[in-house]
């Protein structure tokens, strides 16, 4: 099912512009462990409903961070990663 991503960039695309990268996670702090790392990288809550998932946008080269309702697929707004005092 397609659905439209709103891009700060170049204005609302459709997501066959786009490749999914996962869900938004916080990263474990300097004292995580081994088994912390692990969970992170390989774990998601694939919870439906109303979440943030990273995005990539191909046609600006940028990474977008996306607050999307995984069953409707309605999305609610969409911030680029050097916004949120990431990238370069």
């Amino acid at each position: 099912m397609g659905f439209l991503i709103d891009c700060p960039n170049c204005g609302r695309r459709d997501v066959y512009e786009f490749k999914f990268g996962g869900e938004r996670k916080e990263t474990p702090g300097s004292e995580a462990g081994l088994k912390d790392w692990r969970h992170y990288v390989h774990f998601n809550k694939n919870r439906a409903g109303r979440h943030e998932e990273w995005w990539y946008h191909h046609g600006c080269d940028e990474w977008l961070l996306v607050d999307r309702d995984t069953t409707t697929n309605q999305v609610f707004g969409s911030k680029r990663l050097i916004d949120l005092g990431g990238g370069s």
